[in-house]
């Protein structure tokens, strides 16, 4: 008998980095086991061109990932989500739809390397930065013993984690 897939949605307003980010680490690291997603409040409509850059030069496949509304995700016909995690403070703050299947959320905070000035190695060490955060938090999340916490433990888990800051670089 196999493991269940569970399905994870990461949130951001534009969907164009971080949200990004997150469905493409899940989908990695998670394989088999997770089904990660991505959607904004209001989608930039395109990938940030340092995601696609950044995830590129990780090995990711970035073919497949697109910027969309939440709103696809809020539908009847919508894959049930079973974790749902804000990943800017806007979305955060905002009025979320209400996701059927009840999923555990969380804010899991990451700054927004889009908005960075500067040279193109200044705005890129932001967007590695993001990511660094993301994995990390990911890998945590990912090792999770699912089947022993109940709803309560688990939320709590999935709230530290959001505090979880990147591993310093020397």
């Amino acid at each position: 008998m196999s493991e269940r897939t569970y399905n994870v949605l990461f949130l951001c307003t534009g969907n164009s980095a971080r949200s990004i980010m997150g469905e493409a680490l899940v989908n990695l690291w998670g394989a088999g086991r997770f089904h990660g997603f991505s959607a904004g409040s209001t989608p930039r409509g395109d990938i940030h061109p340092l995601t696609v850059k950044l995830l590129n030069e990780q090995g990711f496949e970035t073919a497949s990932l697109r910027s969309k509304s939440w709103n696809e995700f809020a539908t009847p016909d919508a894959p049930v989500m079973d974790f749902v995690f804000t990943v800017c403070d806007a979305a955060a703050a905002e009025i979320c739809p209400v996701w059927p299947g009840h999923p555990v959320t969380a804010h899991w905070g990451v700054p927004d390397p889009a908005v960075v000035e500067g040279s193109e190695v200044e705005r890129m060490l932001a967007f590695r930065d993001a990511f660094s955060i993301l994995e990390r938090r990911v890998k945590l999340f990912l090792s999770l013993p699912f089947h022993k916490l109940d709803l309560l433990a688990l939320r709590d888990e999935l709230r530290g984690i959001g505090h979880q800051q990147a591993v310093k670089r020397d």
